[in-house]
Parts: structure tokens; C-alpha cells; sequence
């Protein structure tokens, strides 16, 4: 049985485990959901196209679909390392395509560089490794 920490934070690793999860899935989603919203998705798919991707619009698509179809599997904790190596493949898509060529900070020191998908990336790894693990039901 998890020992509670008697510090900050006061969680128990099956707990932080779940919070990581279930809030990865959420980054994940919202940037789907804002695509989507925002009407963003032909500009994008003229970017992929520009990439040398056929059919642009239509990957963009794919990736919209995985980063909502996975983010809600993660969230009911169903397939796991599945939808956490899908969304790695995108999160890696996106620090080649776009972000390595606007440096690594994302604000302060940068623009839209890599940090952020590094830091989404490393969440993914620990979301993968702790599928299945008795502390994790």
C-alpha cells in the first residue's frame, strides 16, 4: 500500500501518477479542440502540404482525431501505452516540423520552441511505464 508523503505535496504516487495522466490528456486535447474551433486545420494542412506531406489537410485530421482519441483513452485508462505512444509520434512530429526551428524556450527567453514538447514527451514516458502497474488501479 502507497505511503502518504508527510511533505509537499501531499499526494501519493498512484495519485500523482493519475493527475499526470488524465492532465497530459487534457494539453493533448485542447490543442485539438482549439484547432478545430479556431478553423485552423486547412492552415495547417497547407503547412503539411508545404512539408511535403500529401494530402495536408487530411493529415492534420489524423492528427486532430489521435490527439482527441487518445487524450480520452488515457483519460478512462484504456490502452495506455497505445495512446501514449501515439501521442509521443506527434509530439516528436511537431519538435522536427516546427518547433526545433524556433529554439528550445517556448516564452521568455524564445517563441515556440521545443520545451514544451519535451516536457509533454517525458510525461508520456512516465504515463506509458506506469500502465498496468499494481500501484496505478
Amino acid at each position: 500500500m502507497p505511503v502518504k508523503m508527510k511533505t509537499y505535496p501531499f499526494l501519493t504516487l498512484p495519485m500523482a501518477l493519475i493527475i499526470a495522466r488524465v492532465m497530459t490528456a487534457v494539453l493533448f486535447m485542447a490543442h485539438a479542440v482549439v484547432r478545430i474551433f479556431n478553423g485552423s486545420i486547412p492552415q495547417f494542412g497547407q503547412f503539411m502540404t508545404h512539408q511535403g506531406f500529401p494530402f495536408g489537410e487530411g493529415v492534420v485530421w489524423v492528427i486532430t482525431i489521435c490527439e482527441i482519441v487518445a487524450g480520452l483513452l488515457l483519460i478512462a485508462n484504456r490502452f495506455v501505452r497505445i495512446a501514449a505512444t501515439g501521442l509521443f509520434i506527434v509530439a516528436v512530429g511537431g519538435v522536427v516540423l516546427i518547433h526545433r526551428h524556433l529554439g528550445w524556450f517556448v516564452g521568455e527567453h524564445g517563441t515556440g520552441g521545443s520545451e514544451y514538447s519535451v516536457a509533454l514527451m517525458v510525461l508520456l514516458l512516465v504515463v506509458a511505464a506506469s500502465d498496468g502497474e499494481k500501484f496505478n488501479k
